[in-house]
């Protein structure tokens, strides 16, 4: 016999061997039904593999990640072997869950795949899974591997298994088609009741723009039809919600590719709305003690061998910069935090000047590659609102916590209402990839966990997912439409300052080492925008607005009236413009709609005559007619209850 332990820390017992089906069948046949897959003792596991000793089982269904990363994994075998039922000369790559569904990367040779294709492909899926095939796991040995994927031609399958341990491999079989996978999977494709293939992209094998360009086939399937209709109208709100879409109908930024791809060029509007959000965050910060800095957009190349970010990042850096004096080398800046450290070497510190808190709206560069540029979310060049803290070892729990609580005000003020904080730490099994001694890790993290319990943070723990130099917290927001985002960052670095041998004197009269915390709540400027804009779906709140109002003359006799409101609204400094243009004020209001300005002030006889503005307020219509000041007190009051004041 052996025992079972549950979530709930019942134990069962059962004959040697069992599955986690049989365990789920023994609860109910209800949870039987819906069962995906299985977490045993820490690893997830395909429902009818055999459990053979004492064992911690959690069974996962489609209400959990590890359920629908299982359902989905198991869909892109599902779309592989169509694939390979209807095109048999396509070589296979990789084909991973994502958030989303899932993709495969897949060489069709001389075949050109075009979106006319998806219907067969699906239909080909459907069938699939209406033959009942089973999925079956089988553990074989490299040689096997190898030599079975070697006479199929499958050259992508070869080079993975090349790269690892004998005595590692699984392969998972479904009918006629036999993939290289670690799983899990489901035990049959008879769960999956509805398939979409969404998209299809060009992608370098294994990211290297010097390999094959593959075709990417980006797809999703659900246990209920219901389920894909729900989420297909979900993907036509985000297209509508579509930042470069919104960002170019409001003037908000372009690109040059004469200046260069992932270069992104505010527009007056979107530097106004931009310098509006650091302004506020400057404010707050100033409030808690920040001092603002400024650092090149350069550094000399040594500089970032010390951090260690030239390791780090070199290959995703632009090449290094000559000078015409021999052996000197400078990057674009990876990163800020570097300079920030120079800055504080300048004067010697004592524990009564810490903490000492630099801020910068710092741009910093990195050479994504072109496949992964997406309008502001993925750039080469963009603006971290950056902090470092310097701060002594009692300080470091206070100051993270204070850190998080200007994450909150900013999520409040900008109506960020759900969101997660993720805590995230190294990987024990994985070491090499981190510097610093065990001991100052596991300070660093037990930091993070405290601060976040503190300030009653509902959080996750990932393993694996630190900074090369230290754990982190990173916020993750869902957006109006259920998007899931990450924004703002919190770390805790004892590393840098090893390296940059930084030191304060401590009231002992002995030299100490401070601690960094590395900050910035918006993540980066560009990031920040393009979520906000999809979240508001360009309907920004009326303090951050570029215009909050347009005045629509409904005829040119009254554009003079239309300036002396228009000067007076500027004494109350609210922003706005006049539209002069020769037409019908009925398309006026329709741009103005279009564009998301909050109000419409519409001038004529009457509104001249007794000094007036009617007012239309966007999606809502007619406020009425009201006095100039009036007008200005409305607007006001919006704001400060935006604010929270």
């Amino acid at each position: 016999m052996i025992k079972i332990t549950l979530p709930d820390n019942s134990v069962k017992e059962f004959e040697s061997p069992v599955n986690a089906l049989d365990i789920a069948k023994s609860i109910s046949e209800g949870l039987a039904r819906v069962c995906l897959a299985a977490d045993v003792n820490g690893e997830t596991w395909d429902l009818n593999r055999k459990i053979n000793k004492d064992s911690n089982v959690k069974l996962y269904t489609w209400n959990d990640d590890e359920g629908k990363h299982t359902f989905w994994h198991s869909s892109a075998h599902l779309m592989a072997a169509a694939v390979q039922a209807l095109y048999p000369n396509a070589k296979f790559g990789i084909g991973p869950a994502i958030e989303n569904g899932f993709y495969y990367d897949i060489d069709f040779g001389d075949k050109v795949l075009t979106t006319e294709d998806f219907p067969a492909i699906e239909a080909k899926m459907q069938e699939i899974v209406k033959s009942g095939t089973a999925i079956i796991r089988k553990e074989v040995s490299k040689a096997e591997a190898l030599d079975y994927f070697t006479k199929r031609g499958e050259i992508y399958k070869v080079e993975l298994i090349n790269e690892l341990e004998d005595g590692t491999i699984t392969f998972y079989e479904s009918g006629d088609f036999i993939d290289l996978c670690r799983g899990p999977h489901l035990i049959d494709f008879s769960p999956i009741k509805a398939v979409k293939i969404l998209s299809l992209a060009g992608a370098y094998w294994r990211g290297d723009e010097k390999r094959k360009q593959l075709t990417r086939l980006y797809a999703i399937t659900f246990p209920k039809q219901k389920d894909l209709t729900e989420y297909l109208a979900l993907l036509e709100e985000a297209k509508k919600r579509d930042h470069r879409k919104i960002g170019k109908e409001l003037e908000l930024f372009t690109f040059s590719q004469t200046v260069g791809q992932g270069l992104p060029l505010w527009l007056p509007k979107g530097a106004e709305l931009r310098a509006r959000l650091e302004n506020f965050l400057r404010k707050v910060q100033r409030e808690y003690g920040y001092e603002q800095v400024i650092t090149p957009h350069i550094g000399n190349v040594d500089l970032y061998k010390t951090s260690g970010h030239y390791q780090k990042y070199g290959q995703d850096s632009f090449r290094t910069i000559t000078t015409p004096y021999e052996g000197e080398e400078y990057m674009l800046k990876p990163m800020n935090c570097p300079h920030h450290i120079e800055i504080y070497k300048t004067k010697p510190h004592s524990y009564k000047d810490l903490p000492c808190r630099l801020a910068e709206f710092g741009t910093v560069y990195r050479y994504e590659q072109s496949g992964e540029l997406h309008g502001l979310t993925r750039v080469r060049s963009f603006t971290q609102d950056d902090a470092h803290i310097f701060c002594t070892p009692e300080q470091l729990k206070d100051e993270f916590c204070k850190v998080i609580d200007i994450v909150l005000y900013i999520f409040r003020t900008l109506k960020f209402d759900n969101f997660t904080a993720q805590i995230s730490l190294r990987d024990h099994n994985n070491k090499e990839k981190y510097i610093g001694s065990d001991e100052i890790w596991e300070k660093a993290e037990r930091a993070i966990i405290e601060a976040s319990a503190e300030r009653g943070l509902q959080t996750t723990t990932e393993v694996g997912e630190a900074a090369f130099y230290g754990p982190k917290l990173d916020f993750m927001v869902k957006d109006a439409i259920g998007r899931k985002w990450q924004l703002g960052t919190i770390q805790v670095d004892y590393n840098l300052p090893e390296r940059f041998e930084l030191e304060y004197i401590g009231s002992d009269n002995q030299k100490h080492r401070p601690i960094m915390i590395h900050r910035a709540p918006f993540g980066s400027m560009e990031r920040f925008v393009a979520v906000l804009i999809e979240h508001t779906a360009g309907k920004f709140p009326l303090w951050l607005t570029p215009e909050q109002f347009f005045i629509l003359p409904i005829s040119e006799k009254y554009i003079d009236y239309s300036k002396r409101v228009m000067a007076e609204l500027a004494k109350y400094d609210l922003r706005g413009k006049i539209d002069e243009r020769n037409e019908k004020t009925g398309k006026k209001i329709r741009d103005a709609e279009v564009m998301k300005i909050p109000y419409m002030l519409i001038v004529g006889e009457k509104e001249e005559t007794e000094n007036l503005v009617s007012v239309r307020k966007h999606g809502e219509g007619d406020l009425g007619a009201m006095p100039v000041t009036a007008f200005a007190s409305l607007i006001q009051k919006a704001v400060e209850e935006e604010m929270g004041h």
